[in-house]
């Protein structure tokens, strides 16, 4: 049986701010280095063995990625399928926004010129596809809150309203085991 994990980035200026970061850049904040660092040391002490952390190459989930690589020692390769939804007309808007939470539920609206949930789950299915297949690699994935949907989705049965009120902490680090 393999397994994988995978973190959410660190906490970045917009998700202070409450803003829908999506595809666009939003720096870490201070705090959000600092959650980084101690995640790749609560890895290093809870003796989790990565071979190598795939990020996205958005820079708040590729700075997150390098400050755990450095501490554990292991190689970083950027990995353009785990890059963001892109949420067209709401980027930058309010994460609480009635309209985007009512929209989250429509799994093929691209957001006036943003990209479909269907389609960031071809682009991230194909990729757990590869990582589940094999099992020489244990793999640590950085990425973002919409890409944790849709690994979450991945391994479990969700309903539209689960689905689009899922969402892991900023450094959460969570276990996917497979077979």
């Amino acid at each position: 049986m393999g397994h994988f994990y995978f973190v959410r980035h660190g906490q970045t200026v917009w998700n202070v701010e409450n803003k829908i970061c999506g595809a666009t850049e939003s720096p870490l904040t201070e705090r959000g280095h600092r959650q980084a660092e101690e995640t790749g040391k609560k890895i290093l002490e809870q003796g989790i063995c990565v071979d190598e952390i795939l990020c996205s190459p958005l820079s708040r989930a590729k700075d997150t990625a390098t400050h755990i690589a450095e501490i554990l020692e292991v190689p970083l390769r950027e990995e353009p399928r785990l890059f963001e939804q892109n949420f067209g007309k709401y980027e930058g808007t309010a994460r609480d926004g009635k309209e985007f939470y009512e929209d989250k539920k429509n799994f093929v609206c691209s957001y006036d010129g943003g990209e479909s949930m269907m389609k960031v789950a071809h682009r991230v299915y194909g990729l757990l596809d590869e990582i589940t297949a094999q099992d020489e690699k244990t793999y640590l994935l950085v990425a973002h809150n919409g890409i944790a949907r849709i690994v979450e989705s991945y391994f479990r049965d969700m309903t539209n309203e689960e689905f689009s009120a899922f969402g892991v902490p900023n450094c959460c680090v969570r276990e996917y085991p497979y077979d």
